[in-house]
C-alpha cells in the first residue's frame, strides 16, 4: 500500500512567503494602539473636567503617533513612500485606508496636544489671542481624534488578517478584539503613570475594560486549534504568556492601588509592557505559522475533505 501523505511541502519549503516586515511593524502596532487609547482617555477627561488626565492623554497620543509614524516610515525604507501612499485612497486596501486614518488622526491629535501649552503663553499681545483660541480648538480637535481612535486601534488587525499568513488569517474574528483591548489598556497605563490618583478614575476603569478585552481576545486566538498552536509555543508563546501575567498584575494594581501614586504608576507601567508583549507575540505567532508548511497544508486538506464529504452527501 502507498503510505499516507504527510503535510510536507516541496523540499520542506514554506508554502506561503513569510512576512518581510521587521520589528518596526509590531512596534508600530503598539504605538498606534497607545495613541488611540490615549485619545479616547483624553476625550473622556475633557468631558468630565479632569485637566491633568486630559493633558496626559493628549500628550501621550501625540507622542505615540509620532513614534508610530517613524516606525512605519522606517519599515517602508524611504520617507517619500509614505507620501506616495496618500496620493490615492483605496477603501478595499487596509494599508491605504490605514494610512489615511493615521494622517487624519495626526491632523486632530496635533492641535489637541498643542492646546495644552496655552496656559504658558502671555495674556496680552498676539500670543494672548493664541492663548484664547487654542483651548476651543483643542477641544474640537480632541473630539475628532477620539472619533478616529477606534479605527486607528483596530485597522492593523484587519491588515494582518488580510494577508495569507495562516495564523493571522484564521484569527480574523478575534484580532480586532485583542488590538482594541490592548489599545485601551495601554492608553489607561499612560494615564495612570502621568496623572494624580484623584483624577485617574477613568483610567482605572478603562484599564479594567481593556484588560478584559485583551485577555479574552488573546485566549480566543490561542484556542483556534492547529492554527492557534504558533501562539502557544516558541517565542510567541513566551511573549503572550508574559503579556498575560503583566496584564493581570497591572489590572490588580489599578484596582487595589487607587490611593497610591506609586502603585498606580507601577500598574500603568505593567499595562504598557503587557501591550508591547502582546503585539510582538501576535506578530511572532503569525511569522512562525508562515514558516512551517503544516499550518498551510493541513487546514487546506481539511477544508477539501469537508467539501468532498458535503458533495458526497448531497
Amino acid at each position: 500500500m502507498v503510505p499516507a501523505a504527510d503535510f510536507r511541502s516541496y523540499y520542506g519549503r514554506p508554502v506561503v512567503k513569510p512576512p518581510v516586515w521587521k520589528r518596526d511593524i509590531p512596534a508600530y502596532l503598539f504605538t498606534g494602539g497607545l495613541a488611540a487609547g490615549s485619545a479616547l482617555l483624553a476625550a473622556g477627561a475633557q468631558f468630565t473636567g479632569r485637566p491633568a488626565l486630559r493633558r496626559t492623554g493628549r500628550v501621550s497620543a501625540l507622542g505615540a503617533l509620532a513614534a508610530s509614524t517613524y516606525f512605519l516610515i522606517n519599515d517602508l525604507g524611504r520617507p517619500e513612500r509614505f507620501h506616495h501612499m496618500l496620493r490615492v485612497a483605496k477603501p478595499t486596501s487596509p494599508m491605504s485606508t490605514g494610512t489615511w486614518i493615521l494622517a487624519g488622526f495626526g491632523a486632530t491629535a496635533g492641535p489637541a496636544a498643542l492646546a495644552e501649552v496655552a496656559p504658558l503663553l502671555p495674556e496680552r499681545g498676539p500670543l494672548g489671542l493664541l492663548r484664547r483660541a487654542l483651548p476651543p480648538l483643542g477641544a474640537t480637535a480632541g473630539i475628532g481624534a477620539a472619533a478616529l481612535a477606534p479605527a486607528l486601534a483596530t485597522y492593523t488587525a484587519v491588515l494582518l488578517s488580510d494577508t495569507a499568513t495562516p495564523s493571522w488569517r484564521a484569527a480574523y474574528p478575534h484580532l480586532p478584539v485583542v488590538f482594541a483591548g490592548s489599545a485601551l489598556a495601554s492608553g489607561a497605563g499612560a494615564g495612570l503613570i502621568g496623572t494624580p490618583v484623584a483624577q485617574a478614575g477613568p483610567a482605572r476603569r478603562m484599564a479594567v475594560c481593556g484588560a478584559a478585552l485583551e485577555l479574552y481576545g488573546a485566549h480566543q486566538v490561542e484556542s483556534q486549534g492547529l492554527l492557534g498552536e504558533p501562539y502557544r509555543q516558541g517565542r510567541a508563546g513566551r511573549l503572550l504568556r508574559a503579556g498575560r501575567a503583566l496584564t493581570a498584575a497591572g489590572l490588580a494594581g489599578a484596582v487595589l492601588g487607587r490611593h497610591s501614586r506609586v502603585a498606580s504608576a507601577l500598574s500603568g507601567a505593567s499595562l504598557l509592557a503587557a501591550s508591547v508583549l502582546t503585539r510582538f507575540g501576535i506578530f511572532e505567532g503569525g511569522v512562525a505559522s508562515a514558516k512551517d508548511p503544516k499550518y498551510t497544508v493541513v487546514p487546506q486538506r481539511e477544508r477539501l475533505a469537508r467539501r468532498q464529504a458535503a458533495a458526497d452527501g448531497s
